[in-house]
C-alpha cells in the first residue's frame, strides 16, 4: 500500500521480471502471490477500508513510499492495526529529491520490521527483498488476528 506514484505497480513488475511500463492502478488485484492497490485507498478515508481487508488476504504487508515523498499518510503504529508482518519498502531512492532518513523515519514510527531500499530500474534492493518474501511468514487466522488486534498484539515472534 502506498500513494498515487509511489512505485508500487513498477515494484511488482521488476518482482515478476517484468518490462516496466506505466499501467494506472484502477482497482485492486492479486495475482502471482501479490496484491496491487491504487494509490487512492491510502490517500481517501473511503476507500482505506478496504486495505484494512486486503490485509487479513497477505503474508506480509508493505508500505511503499518513494524516497522523494513530500508527506506521510501513514500514522505512527500502523502496525497495530495491521495484523500481519509489516515491512517498508523506500522507492525512488536515485530521486535527486530523495529523503531516505525522513521516508525511513516514517516507516520505523509506523512500526516497520523491516525497511528494504529499493530502484526499479536498476534492481537495486530487489534481491533482498525477494529473499525475504520467499521466507517463510508467520500464518494467522482471520480468528487469530482479531483475536491479537483485541489484545493489541502485534509481536512476530
Amino acid at each position: 500500500m502506498g500513494r498515487s506514484e509511489a512505485g508500487k505497480t513498477s515494484l511488482i513488475q521488476t518482482l515478476k521480471g517484468e518490462e516496466l511500463h506505466y499501467i494506472k492502478t484502477q482497482y485492486a488485484t492479486a495475482e502471482d502471490g501479490l496484491i496491487d492497490t491504487p494509490g487512492e485507498y491510502s490517500e481517501t478515508k473511503y476507500f482505506s477500508a478496504g486495505l484494512a481487508c486486503f490485509s487479513f488476504e497477505a503474508d506480509a504487508v508493505a508500505l511503499v513510499q518513494a524516497a522523494d515523498e513530500p508527506y506521510n499518510l501513514f500514522g505512527a503504529s500502523l502496525h497495530t492495526f495491521i495484523q500481519r508482518p509489516l515491512i517498508g519498502i523506500i522507492t525512488k531512492t536515485d530521486s535527486p529529491y530523495a529523503n531516505v532518513p525522513m521516508i525511513r523515519q516514517w516507516m520505523e514510527d509506523a512500526g516497520c520490521d523491516r525497511i528494504f531500499l529499493v530502484n526499479n530500474v536498476s534492481r537495486e534492493g530487489i534481491d533482498e527483498l525477494m529473499a525475504y518474501l520467499r521466507e517463510d511468514l508467520p500464518e494467522l487466522s482471520l480468528d487469530e488476528a482479531r483475536e491479537r488486534q483485541r489484545k493489541g498484539l502485534s509481536e512476530w515472534e
